[in-house]
């Protein structure tokens, strides 16, 4: 007997039908808003990475030499992939570029809640738009989807902050700070103890006192204490900037949504503006849902003309445990329209009746194992059949079929010629 790998998981039908339909709201969410899908690889070359974060970050891909000599590896995120893409087609895109995807992911990393090996991503972004519009619609269509599966503003909220505002304020002290290493200490200041995340600023540059007043400003409530402290252009503008986003997230109808958290700072390096995070309001999901951001400068850097843009990858683990905490995780069953049950030398008429079922858009199962009418009656039970027709030598005779309704146990009959007839759904209500 062999066992799944540590991080893989396996799908069987019952889950895999929640799943599917929570998939499905993410993508039609997405294309309402008239993003566009499109289809990536599954390996992508190693420098598509190491070029941007460094060698360090094999460590955590699935990489390894192709039989060509290739160093590639296994898509971790898709945030480059796009990037590439964007870059290979130039000016032949027509702006803004709205594109989503819904696939798989894999990352060599440390198994723990809502964190696999490998994971499912719907990812959503705008490229070519500067303007706050396009942080607010990649929110809106967030929320839109979170709702739409049933959730409520008591169950999540956007934490929102802005990757500029955070850089500003740091180069605003007489000290020489690394600002990457320093914004890596912020996205992990919630997660480890105060001590430790002075420690994280101290070693990018801050002194512990500025240490203290930089932990201090991020807790303001009120966005002027920035501008007062620092009193320069960047912080003035990324304000200005997350403010217009806010603004617009209300006219969009989801700011009610959105608390600003200047700890939140996202941990990749290619975010520049507008950043945020999903929460559990309640504190059960562990870590962010999922997050998102703006990360204007990541198409230049890959050979592009300069262009700007935001996106949001809600991952399918975190979003899967919000969901059953809220208790609207889809129901994990089966669904069959009918089940038509043969007895005897039926089958040409069977046949056709399930072929004439499915032209009309439904879930039609038949008995493939020559059982008995007991067992065709259990089987169509367990795969939660609404409707059985019964298409029996004796009925045939009679020129009927007959039609029974799984969750009352009622039946009737109805002409074989006449079933489905030019009826989209019969069902037993319609010949009874």
């Amino acid at each position: 007997m062999y066992d799944r790998l540590k991080g893989f998981r396996d799908f069987y039908p019952e889950e895999m039908a929640a799943r599917r339909a929570v998939t499905d709201v993410l993508e039609e969410t997405a294309r309402g808003y008239g993003f566009r899908e499109i289809g990536t690889p599954t390996l992508e070359p190693v420098d598509l990475y190491t070029d941007k974060s460094g060698e360090d970050i094999v460590e955590e891909l699935y990489a390894f030499e192709d039989k060509g000599g290739r160093h590639v590896a296994m898509t971790p995120e898709l945030t480059p992939t796009v990037a590439r893409m964007v870059v290979a087609k130039g000016q032949e895109l027509q702006k803004p570029i709205k594109w989503m995807s819904t696939r798989p992911f894999w990352r060599y990393e440390q198994v723990q809640q809502g964190r696999f090996r490998e994971f499912y991503q719907t990812n959503v972004d705008v490229f070519g738009s500067s303007e706050p519009t396009a942080d607010a619609e990649i929110l809106a269509f967030a929320a839109d989807a979170l709702t739409t599966l049933g959730l409520s503003g008591d169950d999540f909220d956007f934490r929102v902050s802005h990757r500029d505002l955070l850089s500003g304020l740091l180069r605003a002290f007489d000290a020489d700070v690394r600002v990457r290493e320093a914004i890596r200490a912020v996205d992990k200041s919630e997660k480890i103890d105060p001590a430790e995340y002075y420690d994280l600023l101290y070693d990018a540059g801050l002194s512990y006192d500025q240490a203290e007043t930089f932990d201090e400003l991020l807790s303001t409530d009120d966005l002027d204490d920035l501008t007062d402290f620092a009193g320069t252009d960047d912080v003035v503008d990324a304000v200005a900037n997350l403010r217009a986003v806010l603004d617009a997230a209300e006219d969009f109808g989801v700011r009610e949504y959105c608390t600003v958290s200047l700890e939140t700072a996202r941990g990749l390096d290619y975010y520049t503006g507008t950043v945020f995070e999903c929460f559990d309001t309640q504190g059960e999901v562990s870590r962010a849902v999922f997050g998102g951001g703006r990360y204007d400068d990541l198409i230049e850097s890959y050979g592009g003309q300069p262009t700007p843009a935001v996106g949001v990858a809600p991952g399918h683990a975190t979003l899967s445990l919000l969901l059953q905490r809220a208790g609207v995780w889809p129901d994990e069953a089966l669904s069959t329209d009918y089940y038509v049950l043969s007895v005897g030398d039926t089958r040409p008429t069977a046949a056709r009746v399930a072929r004439d079922l499915r032209e009309r858009g439904h879930v039609v199962e038949t008995d493939l194992g020559d059982r008995s009418f007991g067992a065709q009656m259990s089987y169509a039970d367990g795969i939660n059949a609404e409707t059985v027709v019964i298409v029996g030598e004796r009925d045939l005779e009679n020129g009927e079929v007959t039609v029974k309704e799984m969750a009352s146990g009622d039946q009737t009959t109805a002409p074989v010629e006449e079933f489905p007839g030019d009826r989209d759904r019969p069902t037993y209500g319609d010949f009874a």
